[in-house]
Order: C-alpha cells, then sequence, then structure tokens
C-alpha cells in the first residue's frame, strides 16, 4: 500500500530548542517531534518536513508540517483526536500538536505555503516588562517611537534582494516578497512587530527589527533601513535582535484545488532581480 500524507499543527515554546532541524547531539523540535511519532505510530523511521525552519530559541504557535505514514497506519487510527491525545502524552511539555490531519491531495507544508506570519515583541519599559513573559518579550533599555518604526516599515515591502538583511546559505536565493511589515504599542505596554512574507531567509526578521528599532532609537533616520537594503550588503551596524522575542504565528495555503500548482511555483528558483 502507499503512503498516506498527514498535515500536523505544531506549537512550542523554543527557548531549551536549538531549533527546527534535526542535529546531531542537540536538542531540536523536529528530533523530538520524530521521535514521539515513531512511538506512537510504531514506526522503524519518520521524516518530518516544515513550513519554516526556526532558529534556536525562536518559538511557534502556528508551525505547519507534514508526515508521511503507510497507509495501513493511518486506517489504524481510531480518531484524530485520540492521536493528538497520544501525541501530548509521548511529547515533552514545551512541544504540542494541536491538530493532525489527513493532508488534502498535493499539500506541501513548506512548498504549498503562500506565506508566514511572524511576530516579534519586546518592552522598552524597563518597570513595566512582565518577568512571567521574560521567555518570548525581550526586555528593552531605551524608548522606542513607534510612530518613525511604521514610517520606515513601508520602504522595505515588496519582491527585494534582501542579501543586507539575511545570512546566506550556498545554493539558495534571498529574493522575497515581503508583504507586510507594522509595529503597534499594545495596552500591555508590549510592542508588537507582525511580519508577513512570502518566505524568510536566514535572519532575515530578526534583522529587519534591528534596522527598525535603530529608527525607532533615533539612530537611523526613516530611510536608511531601505538605503541598507538597496546596498545589498550586509551592514555591521544592523543588530539582529535577540531570537526569544520571535514566535511563529501563522502559515497560510491556498485553496485545496490549488495546492499542488504553487508547490510546483514555489519549487521554481528565483534569480536576481
Amino acid at each position: 500500500m502507499s503512503d498516506v500524507r498527514l498535515r500536523l499543527d505544531v506549537a512550542y515554546d523554543g527557548s531549551d530548542f536549538s531549533g527546527w532541524a534535526v542535529q546531531p547531539e542537540r536538542r531540536t523540535v523536529q528530533g523530538e517531534l520524530e521521535t514521539a511519532l515513531r512511538r506512537v505510530f510504531r514506526l522503524p523511521a519518520v521524516s518530518t518536513t516544515c513550513a519554516g525552519r526556526t532558529d534556536a530559541g525562536v518559538h511557534a504557535r502556528g508551525q505547519v508540517c507534514h508526515v508521511d505514514v503507510p497507509a495501513e497506519t493511518a486506517e489504524a487510527v481510531r480518531s484524530w483526536e485520540e492521536l493528538t491525545g497520544r501525541l501530548a502524552r509521548a511529547l515533552p511539555t514545551d512541544l504540542r500538536v494541536r491538530r493532525v490531519a489527513l493532508a488534502p491531495p498535493g499539500f506541501d507544508a513548506r512548498f504549498g505555503a503562500l506565506w508566514r506570519r511572524y511576530a516579534y515583541r519586546l518592552c522598552d519599559e524597563p518597570a513595566a516588562a512582565d518577568p512571567l513573559r521574560r521567555h518570548e518579550v525581550v526586555a528593552w533599555r531605551r524608548p522606542l517611537d513607534v510612530s518613525r518604526m511604521n514610517d520606515a516599515a513601508p520602504g522595505l515591502l515588496g519582491e527585494h534582494d534582501f542579501a543586507a538583511y539575511c545570512r546566506p546559505r550556498e545554493g539558495a536565493t534571498t529574493v522575497r516578497t515581503l508583504q507586510e511589515l507594522s509595529w503597534q504599542r499594545r495596552p500591555d505596554r508590549i510592542v508588537e512587530a507582525r511580519i508577513v512574507a512570502d518566505a524568510f531567509c536566514h535572519n532575515l526578521v530578526r534583522a529587519l527589527v534591528g534596522a527598525l528599532i535603530a529608527v525607532g532609537e533615533g539612530r537611523f533616520d526613516v530611510g536608511e533601513p531601505r538605503r541598507i537594503l538597496d546596498a545589498r550588503t550586509r551592514d555591521s551596524r544592523v543588530l539582529v535582535v535577540a531570537p526569544h522575542g520571535l514566535t511563529l504565528e501563522e502559515v497560510g495555503y491556498p485553496a485545496d484545488a490549488e495546492l499542488a500548482d504553487q508547490s510546483r511555483r514555489t519549487r521554481t528558483v528565483r534569480g536576481p532581480l
């Protein structure tokens, strides 16, 4: 019998993980998840693919991944709710599978995604920083002008080569389409960024946040983040901010009938702009 693809919606506290991807002798999200899946399904090996590989210390509420299992294994599942409960008992407390379902035809957690939405959270009022949220909110010591940060953000939107804000990886493009980038000061005094793109290269979100923080502090003028982008060269003045303020909140996919076409389009590597 052929394999069956399952979609898993996953959440985790990234504090004690060395990122998503399996690494020798390191605790990772993928490693813990695949160990639990092997145990629950009683399979010698499983392999998961996620929508976006998060770095060490980065959290997720809306990570999506897929796993292929033998059809007879899937048929033996009494219900997806029961399977979710079994996984909860097999997983550590900082990692949860929120939902398991049969994936629609053509579904690919990575290549089928239209966009990923991240949030970055910090508090620039030292006395207001909530110690109970210290693992997901960065305590920032200098006040930020959110209005200036929002004035600078539109210059970064659209399709660009983000080489100035990415750590390049061999054979991978740094061309991305940034769809949303905005800041708000919430009633609980947390300063929160909303960042949406079709995909993200390594360190992109944290470097963009660092550049806009420099605007909010008055160290950069409003146009500087765009000038850095256009230079396509890493700038030592741009701080790559701490990972624990970053959370993968949501991944968007097209309608089921369009999943296969979306995967084919995404697999086409974009060249230089």
